[in-house]
């Protein structure tokens, strides 16, 4: 049986500030980076099963990226607080459900889905 496997890559100004952004702000965890010439020009974050890349090689494309993330209600019920403890801006929002949603220092959005009730 085949499987599928994708990540999103997001175009960002710069790698590292943004590796801060996510590790330090959303609780991620750094997977791997590679630098050239000292400097970081791609990444990956991880937070449970959420996978993000990162990359400063196209900066046309920076701060367009959104992802659209599903929770259950026992993680995302503390979100709110947990990240703006850390001092992150939270906004309430819809996509298609009431989303928080956190927007990157280079534009791109995380939307975090409202569970709805418990069945």
């Amino acid at each position: 049986m085949a499987c599928w496997y994708s990540r999103p890559v997001w175009f960002v100004a710069d790698v590292a500030a943004t590796l801060d952004f996510y590790v330090g702000k959303l609780g991620f965890t750094e997977a791997w980076r590679h630098d050239h010439e000292g400097k970081a020009v791609a990444a990956q974050v991880n937070r449970l099963d959420c996978e993000i890349c990162f990359s400063d090689q196209w900066p046309q494309k920076n701060g367009t990226g959104m992802i659209f993330l599903s929770l259950d209600r026992q993680d995302y019920d503390p979100l709110r607080g947990e990240l703006e403890a850390r001092g992150v801006t939270v906004e309430d929002g819809w996509w298609g459900y009431d989303c928080l949603v956190v927007t990157d220092p280079d534009g791109n959005k995380l939307y975090f889905a409202d569970p709805g009730e418990d069945e």
